[in-house]
């Protein structure tokens, strides 16, 4: 291995210690986390598609960027506000949540009310049955269906987690002021009653349709 390499290695580690990232617990997964924000901050998409020679949007291009950059720091951030219940640590705690909020729902309305496609969605309230934080009722109404809702252990892992959770939302809004986390909240929520239509009402159509139907409505 190159001297230069490790050289270069430790001044990447130094600037680490020395940003805001950095905290006394930190580890290597918070380093390789922080150089791989780092890097892709560091990268224009603008000047990489210009460079191509095509058309983009600063401005639409700069949104995804930081949309995909806070996705990650949030993914982080639960996993950390969670180590203490594994069973709930990525996409589950939102399901257990949402059942908390709206008791009775079938599979299907829990999945789409998490925006996830069937698949997906489908696997994690098979988790959380196994891990016994769910239980399985027939519909009064459809007996081909089945409706969820919190067992007891669903109900006391709740109560527990609920304050981690809380830390987790106190983190992820960072040092905005109170003005500025309603001004962020209502644009979320406009942004988010956009993709939740096209979620339902487009399902099945891909990108090129979906850029139609954006700039036809």
């Amino acid at each position: 291995m190159k001297t230069d390499f490790i050289i270069d290695l430790l001044h990447q580690v130094k600037e680490f210690e020395n940003s805001s990232a950095f905290k006394p617990n930190s580890d290597v997964e918070d380093f390789r986390m922080w150089l791989n924000a780092k890097k892709y901050t560091e990268e224009s998409p603008t000047k990489l598609f210009k460079n191509e020679n095509h058309q983009v949007s600063f401005t639409e291009n700069e949104i995804c960027k930081q949309v995909l950059l806070l996705s990650r720091y949030s993914k982080l951030l639960i996993r950390k506000g969670l180590s203490q219940f594994p069973d709930l640590a990525n996409e589950e705690f939102t399901y257990l949540y949402r059942l908390k909020d709206e008791p009775f729902l079938t599979k299907i309305q829990l999945i789409e009310k998490n925006g996830h496609e069937k698949q997906t969605g489908t696997q994690i309230i098979k988790r959380l049955l196994e891990a016994g934080f769910l239980e399985e009722q027939n519909d009064e109404n459809d007996k081909r269906s089945k409706r969820l809702n919190l067992t007891k252990l669903g109900e006391e892992t709740f109560q527990k987690s609920v304050n981690k959770v809380n830390m987790t939302s106190e983190l992820l809004s960072g040092r905005l002021s109170t003005e500025e986390k309603s001004e962020f909240l209502t644009i979320l929520k406009k942004l988010n009653e956009f993709h939740a239509h096209l979620y339902s009402a487009h399902k099945g159509s891909d990108i090129a349709e979906l850029q139609t139907i954006f700039v036809e409505s």
